[in-house]
């Protein structure tokens, strides 16, 4: 059905998607969680009047904007790639992939901008109550969007609700519900927002502590760090269920993206989860018979309970899911990489009769291979694989990623807690070394959020569309050179705007409260 593809094509194209879903989501994190702040912030100012509430909720209010609006730019960019460097894909499963993305820009994205506008000029021309309702529904449209993005990317991830259409060459939609409110979307968006809601406190608590440390505002700083580290602490803890929960879920529909992330080879009954390892940098493929790890401390059955919520359950490891051959829950026995690959194979090789009979006009062939279709279009993805190596994600990548997120997660549960501590039983304006620890915390709370999108993305690799469609199969036939200099363009562009917006937050963080 398709060409072939020259790799390095495939790899620029990779390379500039990542780089765009990369900047992008340094900016969207910190805007769910402000939302949320600024939005508490001017509700103490409608419930009492004090003119103090208002100068913090309009002092956040103004990093959400700068923040906010470099967010629009590279995302507005994010989705025409879409178009440009994946028109296969788009193609392919438009059809689903394309109605979350639509109902977010046109009713998220318009409620954002309708009600961000009476946000930031609607401060003595609209009454106390619709202004604040602006504030809140303005965080609720920014979390609307998110969750009709991660609802198209938790289909890539677990695609549901459709069917193969082989007259129109395409999958085209047969359950909305099915793919607005699968498991995988909703513990990813529960997951995400509140990670978002962690930066955006330890981003909060962080510039207090500037505050302090430069003794200055301090009923400003103290306020503002005892409702940050509140919703940072909850948030922390909610991220840590939610978190549970999606490894689970992984578990169930990506089970070679589990395996990557414990550096797990060998499936067993009772798995344990490794605590402390480190990977062997000799591990090159599944059956070399190099032993994947230097050193492991596990936590005995840990995994089978993550992934079945039974301690004793068999999991999978990355030679068992090439291979085959083990028992799965539902009784059957799994196929190997190599069979599947074959009746990929069947499945394109059926597709494409159907299409010559029903140009032909033959309706008896047509019959035949749609049946073929049929019964092989599970594994259609398959087809595309060249070698069964390809199907394993990259596991040391995979693997520590998972890990970073896991106990920056922990430090940001105990930073919180540290933090309401000091606020509550000591003068926190006068720890210097919490001041700078807190300064510290900042650029951790965007190293956990870009880890766990590695392990997201990273670890369903080949798959661009989970065992449906593989990278090589997806991208655009584009010229190589085109692709390589855009790259660099917006390498270059979305640098310059890193820069300048971090260059306009600090001058108006510089400048306090008392200047808003």
């Amino acid at each position: 059905m398709l060409e072939h593809i020259d790799t390095s094509l495939i790899d620029w194209s990779r390379a500039q998607f990542a780089l765009t879903a990369i900047y992008h989501w340094i900016f969207v994190p910190l805007t769910l969680g402000l939302a949320v702040i600024m939005g508490i912030m001017e509700t103490m100012y409608y419930r009492t009047g004090e003119e103090f509430w208002k100068r913090t909720a309009k002092f956040w209010m103004k990093l959400f904007g700068i923040n906010f609006a470099v967010g629009v730019a590279t995302g507005l960019i994010l989705e025409f790639e879409f178009g440009t460097n994946w028109s296969n894909y788009s193609w392919f499963v438009g059809d689903i992939f394309g109605a979350p993305l639509a109902i977010e820009g046109i009713l998220a994205f318009f409620m954002e901008a309708t009600f961000i506008a009476v946000m930031f000029f609607g401060w003595d021309k609209v009454s106390k109550r619709f202004h604040l309702a602006s504030t809140w529904l303005t965080g609720l449209g920014a979390t609307i969007s998110a969750w009709w993005i991660l609802v198209a990317n938790a289909w890539m991830q677990n695609p549901v609700g459709m069917e193969f259409n082989p007259a129109a060459g395409r999958n085209e939609m047969v359950d909305f519900a099915a793919v607005a409110l699968s498991p995988v979307a909703v513990n990813k968006f529960f997951h995400t927002v509140l990670s978002g809601w962690v930066l955006g406190a330890v981003f909060v608590v962080g510039i207090s502590c500037w505050f302090l440390l430069k003794n200055r505002d301090k009923r400003f700083a103290l306020s503002s760090i005892k409702i940050a580290a509140w919703v940072g602490l909850i948030s922390a803890v909610l991220s840590a269920w939610t978190g549970d929960g999606s490894g689970y879920q992984v578990a169930q529909t990506q089970p070679m993206k589990l395996a990557a992330m414990e550096g797990y080879y060998e499936g067993q009954q009772g798995a344990g989860l490794v605590a402390i390892g480190m990977l062997n940098p000799e591990k090159e493929t599944y059956n070399d018979g190099v032993n994947p790890f230097l050193f492991r401390i596990e936590i005995p059955k840990m995994l089978s309970l993550l992934a079945e919520r039974k301690s004793d359950a068999f999991v999978p490891g990355i030679t068992d899911l090439i291979e085959g051959g083990y028992q799965q829950k539902d009784g059957t026995i799994a196929l190997s990489a190599e069979e599947k690959i074959e009746r990929g194979k069947t499945a394109i090789a059926a597709f494409g009769a159907y299409r010559a009979a029903m140009e032909a006009g033959n309706e008896a062939e047509m019959k035949v291979a749609e049946q073929t279709l049929k019964e092989n279009v599970a594994y259609f993805g398959y087809g595309y694989i060249k070698d069964v190596n390809d199907l394993v994600p990259n596991v040391p990548l995979t693997f520590y990623a998972f890990r970073l997120m896991v106990i920056l997660g922990g430090y940001f549960i105990l930073f919180f807690i540290v933090v309401l501590i000091l606020s509550y039983k000591k003068d926190l304006s006068k720890m210097r070394w919490m001041h700078w620890v807190a300064l510290l915390t900042i650029p951790l709370g965007y190293l956990a959020g870009q880890a766990g999108w590695v392990v997201a993305e990273c670890g369903r690799q080949p798959w661009t569309i989970q065992d449906m469609l593989p990278v090589n199969a997806a991208i655009s036939k584009l010229d190589v050179g085109s692709v390589q200099t855009t790259f660099f363009i917006f390498l270059i562009l979305f640098t310059i705007m890193l820069i300048a917006e971090i260059g306009i937050m600090l001058k108006a963080i510089r400048k306090g409260p008392e200047n808003n």
